[in-house]
């Protein structure tokens, strides 16, 4: 029992920088319509600059990570400027089919020119990892101070997100563009913006995270692929654009994951993840706090 507690633990901890990922991915698709397969990619390279940084410098891990924030999404809102926004062309402000299609691709392009460029660059040996800590010890569990400073943070980051998109007129503003952009539009809200801004602030939140894995998580070119498929489960077991579903889904992918090292052998705990997205679609496609449309 105290096993399966520890494992629990340690999943959950994980699991709370995978739900903060997860939420901007949730965001970037709830907002535009758009599938970012350049989210993990951008979690990869915020986890080389967060390493490079704390290198250089005395700067710690979780303070690279709040610097990161506004740094990330600046180059989010260029992306979307210089790329992304530009293959959306319809009058309404929602991209047509063969835009989202165009988007799609986009994003596919970035995440293998990101992933082959931080190979050509770092190299594939994996890097960082973060430094040994004395661990804590309550109740006769252990728990890494690193991840569970990590959890706190991005939970912290993520509360924050669901204030500002149901507190506040700009996060109103964002959920107006995503649920109906014509009438968004009538009633003085930019949609395009709207799109930018939900896609920089997810590739922000892709920076912080990617800053927090980096002091506990071992760092190379294709690192990505450990979390994409764990992201999109999340998304989709929250509910697809659900901003809380995400959030809460990643929790639960977290726990499935640290589970499932008990209950699994070393060489199919990396399916955890696959099994359990092909579980969620053939059980409730919609996920959690989604609804079940008649198409």
């Amino acid at each position: 029992m105290n096993d399966l507690l520890q494992y629990a633990i340690s999943g959950l901890m994980t699991g709370g920088v995978i739900a903060l990922l997860s939420t901007g991915l949730a965001l970037i698709f709830g907002v535009m319509g758009v599938v970012n397969f350049a989210h993990g990619d951008a979690v990869m390279v915020a986890m080389y600059t967060a390493l490079l940084i704390s290198t250089g410098t005395a700067i710690p891990g979780i303070a690279i990570a709040v610097l990161l924030l506004p740094v990330f999404m600046a180059v989010g809102w260029l992306l979307h400027l210089v790329l992304i926004g530009r293959l959306a062309q319809s009058v309404d402000g929602r991209p047509a089919e063969r835009d989202h299609d165009a988007q799609l691709l986009l994003t596919l392009g970035l995440s293998l020119i990101l992933q082959n460029a931080a190979l050509m660059i770092f190299g594939s040996d994996p890097r960082g990892g973060g430094g040994v800590q004395e661990p804590i010890k309550v109740a006769g569990l252990v728990l890494d101070p690193q991840r569970l400073l990590a959890f706190a943070i991005a939970l912290l980051v993520s509360g924050a997100l669901f204030v500002v998109l149901n507190r506040t007129a700009f996060g109103r503003g964002l959920r107006a563009a995503a649920s109906d952009p014509v009438a968004a539009q009538y009633c003085g809200i930019e949609v395009k913006r709207a799109h930018r801004a939900a896609f920089a602030i997810g590739t922000g939140l892709a920076g912080v995270g990617g800053a927090l894995l980096a002091t506990f998580y071992p760092i190379q070119p294709f690192v990505s692929l450990d979390f994409i498929i764990l992201m999109f489960a999340a998304v989709v077991l929250g509910g697809l654009g659900s901003v809380p579903g995400a959030c809460v889904g990643g929790l639960l992918i977290g726990l499935i994951q640290g589970l499932g090292q008990i209950f699994l052998p070393l060489q199919l705990q990396t399916l955890t993840g696959f099994l359990v997205f092909l579980l969620i679609l053939f059980v409730r496609p919609q996920g959690i706090f989604g609804k079940a449309v008649r198409v």
